[in-house]
């Protein structure tokens, strides 16, 4: 079967076709915006890539067309495939029916965390043997890609709240059915589709609607906005997962500074003590989350604290992409000012006398309506310099929102600007952090080339 997808490069769509390709489908796909680590990895799987979405993609007409969310009315080949009568789903229902029916699915589900959560899952199952099948929106290093089928029931699935399709506005974690859920956290997020956080909770609320009696739900302690969907309703056992209380299932003691090592405890008891790589707070507790949920796939928890001393970061989660003259860059997948700061706080735990150094490009649709306001500025406040890119179409004055950070902040519209400002005044130590949820027009290289060219004048 030939399948094409329209917007083959979004994460999710291009684990749908590295799934379709292992299944031993021919896969094509259309995409505006080409860029890695996702079109890397489709290209080595062999799947064929077009610029653009043109009618003649869909010439001659494959056997389905699998469409992205990102795809609206008006968008020519949408427009095609309606016109030609074409064969199409989106991409959940497609993975709903040809990948994951039948099998034991734990869904990773929430506002934060989602895509770490359920790497360091996956991770836990393949090291204990369980050979998982895995959907994720990232490329977990361990496995170095963003989907595989997997040999065993195990499906780990990144579940998204975001809408499915043009033609299916639910979330799209409904068509997962898990047996085994996480609930994250929750917050108010994608205002292009929401209009409050009581419409995302409803959302949530049906998607707790379709985990069985038999199943598991793990969740936070101390999240009202998760704890009030809850309330709505809820048919499953729950297990809840925290960092501060004492009441709590599963929950962590000494925890040493920076996150990079803690003690990990069920019922009470000791399951051992975790030393890895991650930091922050935030990183613990979807630790917690990924152990508790693995124990209901009947991986002992002991094992589990094993597997995550073992665990690498996922591709753009604070991503170290390159050191020069003692200045690190970083790069990491930005969409929420509670990630952001989360994030910042942990590198500050980790590196506290480092110069932190954020650029961030407002990408994300909630971002550039200016939905956030101030808040996107109080979130970058533990940052010793920021520099903020403002892309066109913002539509909003980042430089009044800014004001809040004073002299430490810098707005500019031209990311080369940004570029020498960040190499010219460069010191060994610091810790730059680039913050977006796209290819931000590669400055990752650009700074460590321009840190580079300062380094051999000597003037780093």
């Amino acid at each position: 079967m030939h399948i094409h997808i329209l917007g083959i490069c979004g994460t999710f769509m291009g684990g749908i076709a590295l799934l379709a390709r292992a299944m031993g489908h021919e896969v094509s796909g259309s995409d505006a915006n080409v860029y890695p680590p996702m079109s890397t990895q489709l290209e080595e799987a062999g799947i064929r890539l077009q610029e653009g979405y043109e009618a003649r993609h869909l010439q001659p007409a494959p056997d389905r067309v699998v469409v992205g969310n990102a795809m609206s009315r008006g968008n020519e080949a949408v427009e095609y495939m309606l016109d030609q009568g074409l064969a199409y789903t989106s991409g959940p229902q497609w993975l709903a029916e040809h990948v994951i029916q039948d099998r034991w699915v734990l869904a990773v589900a929430g506002t934060h965390g989602k895509t770490s959560t359920a790497s360091l899952l996956a991770w836990i199952l393949d090291f204990a043997g369980l050979s998982p099948g895995f959907l994720i929106g990232g490329v977990p290093s361990n496995f170095g890609v963003s989907a595989r089928l997997g040999e065993t029931p195990f499906f780990v699935v990144e579940a998204d709240e975001y809408d499915t399709a043009f033609f299916d506005k639910r979330s799209k974690f409904v068509h997962y059915r898990p047996r085994t859920l996480v609930l994250n956290n929750l917050e108010f997020d994608h205002a292009d589709i929401f209009d409050d956080l009581v419409m995302i909770q409803r959302q949530f609320h049906h998607l707790v609607r379709t985990v069985p009696g038999s199943g598991l739900i793990v969740a936070p302690e101390s999240d009202h906005a998760m704890n009030q969907v809850l309330e709505m309703g809820c048919w499953t056992p729950q297990e809840r997962f925290s960092t501060s209380g004492t009441g709590a299932r599963w929950r962590v003691v000494d925890v040493a500074p920076g996150g990079g090592r803690f003690e990990l405890l069920c019922c009470n008891q000791s399951m051992g003590t975790v030393s890895w790589e991650l930091s922050g707070t935030h990183n613990i507790q979807n630790a917690l989350a990924a152990v508790a949920a693995a124990r209901h796939a009947g991986v002992p928890p002991k094992v589990s604290v094993e597997a995550l001393s073992g665990f690498r970061s996922v591709k753009r989660r604070m991503e170290l992409k390159g050191e020069v003259m003692g200045v690190r860059v970083y790069d990491d997948f930005a969409h929420h000012p509670t990630a952001i700061e989360t994030t910042l706080a942990g590198l500050r735990e980790k590196m506290p006398e480092a110069r932190i150094i954020a650029i961030l490009e407002p990408r994300s649709n909630t971002m550039r309506m200016g939905f956030h306001g101030q808040k996107l500025a109080a979130s970058l406040a533990i940052a010793d310099q920021v520099y903020i890119f403002t892309p066109p179409g913002l539509a909003w004055s980042a430089g009044d929102q800014f004001n809040l950070l004073g002299e430490r902040a810098a707005v500019y519209d031209d990311i080369g600007e940004i570029v020498r400002r960040v190499t010219g005044n460069a010191q060994s130590g610091d810790q730059v952090l680039v913050m977006s949820n796209g290819g931000f027009g590669g400055i990752h290289q650009r700074l460590l080339d321009g840190l580079e060219t300062a380094g051999t004048a000597g003037k780093l």
